[in-house]
């Protein structure tokens, strides 16, 4: 179960960074308003996660799907242009979370 709580919380990581770049620095107040609500069960389901995960293995693994699922937000939504390079680094990060979880024992 741990690790569903992990994953809610890196999706909701995801969905505080995109609904806080839509506020357009807090002037509109509905996703302004989103994106506290998004850092609360984001940071909440974390909590949970760490209960019974190392924290050298949940915040490493919260972050990178935070990171990726916000890249993949940015270039699918708001047309972010990322360079070839760039992709091999997110691949990069991509199997170093894997290699984390698969490593990791839990």
């Amino acid at each position: 179960m741990s690790w569903l709580y992990l994953i809610v919380a890196g999706i909701f990581e995801v969905v505080w960074a995109t609904t806080m770049k839509l506020s357009n620095g807090f002037s509109n107040l509905m996703y302004g308003g989103l994106t506290i609500v998004g850092m609360i069960v984001s940071f909440s389901f974390l909590a949970l996660a760490v209960k019974h995960l190392p924290l050298s293995l949940a915040y490493p693994i919260w972050t990178g799907v935070g990171a990726v699922g916000s890249i993949i937000i940015g270039v699918v939504f708001f047309k972010d242009q990322v360079p070839p390079i760039t992709w091999a680094f997110i691949t990069l990060l991509v199997v170093g979370i894997i290699g984390i979880k698969v490593t990791s024992g839990h």
